[in-house]
């Protein structure tokens, strides 16, 4: 077996629920040895939110953010416990948390104390809402999604806002949080200096709003829910056809003139009121009309192998069972097992150091 970009770290995880747990499963697929602290008798929130539950009869939910771990309960309110965390923080290359600001501090285990005995050690903070004013706030996904500004553009429209259907700020805020230990890393390797990173969910919600946070911050334009479609691009959202819905993603001028040739009407692509991605997006309502009434002919497969063939970005739109089944026949090989017990694969391919799956998820110990 080959050995993994990150062995010989130790890392303490103190995270729970999914943006740490999630950063943490990152950095032990590429060989860091990952130590979650759990309570005595509980363990992480996500153990008992089920069902669905695996092979293994453990909740689902928990088993998708916590491969390659070991489990150890602590219990941080006891002396014997507090001395037990205080003894694998002195330890550990890399100490994540996600309890409300102030909490460690309370207990003694604060960046500036475990830092204090392990000055390399790389001390990662993660909260809902900041340490300053929103330090007394609860930092739930869903609640984050609200208050952030990405449920405000999710929707079929206006008095329409929906969540995203997975916990897409926690999964975002995790990779921020392993990208900024990682950064923090390399620092120390250079300098033998550990510090604190911190980042919070609000934040990366703010920064994964992208275009329509820019579109606020440069043109004082606020964004309203679209449904499927792009606020500045078109042809850009989903389409019925025959059977099933399909995906077309029209990002400049010469896709789409591969687009209405497949259509069957090529002058669609010369007409001035589509002969341009603006021209486009200001007769948008008139374009899917057309775009509608000619993809009925045929169904999405049929549709998706006629467009990809041209080189014109498509597809139907799958449930997961047939998203999984669409990546193996890409040969994406996206299914891991360990130990009978099911997972994605890591996405990341390395030439070198390959992810590696050692163990499931680990019981509560």
């Amino acid at each position: 077996m080959s050995e993994g970009a990150l062995e010989g770290l130790v890392v303490a995880d103190f995270s729970r629920v999914l943006a740490g747990p999630y950063a943490t499963m990152m950095m032990a697929d590429l060989g860091a040895e990952v130590i979650k602290v759990e309570r005595p008798g509980v363990g992480d929130d996500t153990r008992s939110w089920g069902p669905p539950y695996g092979p293994d009869g453990q909740a689902t939910y928990f088993t998708s953010v916590n491969r390659n771990k070991s489990s150890v309960s602590i219990d941080l309110s006891s002396p014997e416990g507090l001395a037990s965390a205080h003894e694998l923080c002195e330890r550990a290359d890399v100490v994540i948390e996600n309890f409300r600001p102030g909490t460690m501090e309370r207990l003694g285990l604060g960046y500036e104390e475990v830092s204090a005995k392990n000055p390399g050690v790389v001390y990662a903070s993660l909260s809902g809402f900041g340490d300053g004013e929103g330090a007394r706030l609860g930092g739930y996904d869903l609640v984050v999604q609200a208050v952030g500004g990405l449920m405000s553009v999710t929707g079929n429209g206006p008095g329409e806002e929906v969540k995203v259907g997975v916990a897409l700020v926690d999964v975002i805020t995790g990779l921020h949080l392993a990208y900024g230990i990682m950064a923090a890393l390399r620092h120390r390797d250079r300098t033998g200096v550990g510090q604190q990173v911190k980042t919070d969910l609000m934040s990366c919600s703010l920064s994964s709003l992208v275009n329509q946070a820019s579109a606020f911050l440069g043109a004082a334009r606020v964004a309203a829910p679209m449904g499927n479609k792009h606020p500045s691009i078109s042809p850009y959202e989903v389409y019925p056809t025959a059977d099933r819905k399909l995906a077309v993603a029209g990002g400049n001028d010469s896709i789409f003139v591969r687009f209405a040739r497949v259509l069957g009407r090529p002058e669609l692509a010369e007409d001035p009121k589509f002969a341009t991605n603006h021209a486009r997006v200001e007769n948008r309502a008139e374009l899917r009309e057309v775009i509608v009434e000619l993809l009925a002919q045929r169904g999405a497969d049929e549709w998706f192998r006629l467009l990809s063939d041209v080189g014109v970005p498509a597809g139907p739109v799958n449930n997961v069972e047939e998203a999984f089944e669409f990546a193996d026949e890409l040969g994406l090989a996206p299914r891991v097992e360990i130990d009978g017990v099911p997972s994605v694969r890591n996405p990341l391919t390395f030439s070198a150091t390959p992810a590696t799956y050692r163990t499931p998820p680990p019981r509560l110990q």
